[in-house]
C-alpha cells in the first residue's frame, strides 16, 4: 500500500461498499484524489466529502450511499483521444450507460459523459459502476 494514493482510496471505498460501512477514512490526500473524489460526487456514487486537517497530511471522510459496485484505478494511464473513450468504456464497463470512466483532461478531471461534450482526450484515471 501507499505507492498509489488513488488506488488506495477506491480500493478501501470498495471494501467498505462490500461490507455495508457508512463512512470511510481516506488518507493520506492530494489534490487529484480530491477531484476524482468531486467527479464521484457529482455522479452520485458517493455522498459528502469532507476534509479533516490533522496537521499530518490530512485525512477525507467521505461519506458511501451503496451505489458503487466496482471501482478501481487504471494503471497505467492510457492517454485516450476523444474518439476512442466509447472503445474504453467498452473494455471497462460492464454495460452501455452503466458506470463511469474518469479522465484527467487539459480542462480537468471528468468523467467520460463530460469528456465527450466537451469534446476532449485525457488520460484514464479510474473507473467506477
Amino acid at each position: 500500500m501507499q505507492m498509489d494514493i488513488l488506488s488506495d482510496a477506491l480500493t478501501k471505498m470498495r471494501h467498505y461498499e462490500e461490507t455495508g460501512r457508512k463512512e470511510v477514512i481516506l488518507k493520506p490526500t492530494s489534490n487529484l484524489l480530491l477531484n476524482v473524489l468531486s467527479t464521484l460526487q457529482t455522479n452520485h456514487y458517493i455522498g459528502e466529502v469532507e476534509k479533516i486537517d490533522d496537521g499530518r497530511g490530512g485525512k477525507f471522510r467521505v461519506q458511501l450511499l451503496g451505489r458503487i459496485n466496482k471501482t478501481a484505478a487504471i494503471r497505467p494511464r492510457f492517454p485516450v483521444k476523444v474518439t476512442d473513450i466509447v472503445n474504453m468504456e467498452k473494455k471497462y464497463l460492464p454495460a452501455v450507460d452503466f458506470g463511469i470512466l474518469v479522465l484527467s483532461t487539459p480542462k480537468g478531471i471528468m468523467s467520460q459523459t463530460e469528456a465527450l461534450k466537451q469534446h476532449v482526450g485525457g488520460r484514464l484515471l479510474a473507473y467506477v459502476y
